[in-house]
């Protein structure tokens, strides 16, 4: 049907970015093409160390799913998303597909070993969470492609991570968020992927506070080299949300406890996390 209506048509999954998008008069396609009535198109399995995710898979699926709980950090940011109306129909697949600059799962996939299964009328490929998401509301998709699976591989046992979101309250979006995952051995960091939200045009990789860690035992200079790269990482801009300089003291507070709580969680404990509302 996408090919056939051609580039004046969208796809409709969860609604809960293209509806409103519609309202503002942002977006004006002239038809709307439904996911929801294709079968198969919403579930979460674990295979061959992998989990796998369909792309109408509604984010209260994945916050209540056990399978999915195995990555602590793809619950955090299920659980974290809006209000549950939101959660309820919203989708993973539909929120990737929009890049959205202030989504949370474009942040929490980038610290993971993901892959984004894209399906057209000429086949299947798999693209990386990098390589997917190319700009501000741009992804790699082409005009009569969807998402169909998003592939997520599942740490190993000495792993942890983390996704932390501050916002002024649940049905808006964040002001900053960041998704760490790491790997430790005793006190020290084998491994570590950092992602920062809501303060660029996409999610953006940390990687000056990754290097602050891997590699070294994680003490309070560690942390605070981390935020301070965190901190001259962020590329915010001031908005309704609060100012530029505020968000980088916000993101560099995040990061902080995110690494606390993936630290924690590497060690084997059981941490609960909510969103930050302020």
């Amino acid at each position: 049907m996408l090919s056939q209506l051609g580039e004046e048509a969208r796809p409709l999954a969860g609604g809960q970015s293209l509806i409103p998008l519609m309202k503002l008069r942002l977006a004006n396609p002239e038809h709307l093409v439904d996911l929801n009535f294709i079968p198969g198109t919403s579930y979460i399995k674990e295979d061959a160390g992998k989990l796998r995710l369909g792309a109408l898979s509604r984010h209260s699926e994945i916050e209540n799913s056990a399978i999915a709980g195995k990555i602590p950090l793809l619950h955090d940011c299920a659980a974290g998303i809006a209000d549950v109306q939101v959660r309820n129909r919203g989708t993973i697949g539909g929120s990737l597909a929009e890049a959205d600059p202030s989504g949370d799962w474009a942040v929490a996939l980038a610290t993971l070993a993901c892959q984004v299964v894209c399906v057209s009328p000429d086949g299947e490929r798999s693209l990386p969470m990098a390589e997917f998401v190319t700009d501000a509301y741009t992804t790699a998709l082409a005009p009569n492609e969807l998402v169909k699976e998003i592939t997520v591989k599942i740490p190993t046992k000495a792993s942890g991570g983390a996704y932390l979101a501050c916002k002024r309250a649940a049905p808006v979006y964040a002001s900053a968020s960041a998704a760490v995952q790491l790997t430790m051995e005793g006190d020290v960091c084998q491994d570590v992927a950092i992602a920062l939200g809501c303060v660029g045009l996409t999610a953006i990789k940390a990687t000056d506070a990754e290097n602050a860690l891997r590699s070294h035992r994680i003490d309070e200079k560690t942390l605070a080299t981390a935020m301070d790269a965190a901190r001259a990482t962020a590329d915010p801009q001031s908005d309704m949300r609060g100012s530029a300089d505020y968000k980088r003291a916000l993101i560099a507070a995040l990061v902080k406890r995110a690494i606390e709580i993936a630290i924690r969680r590497a060690q084997g404990e059981q941490v609960e996390v909510a969103p930050i509302y302020a």
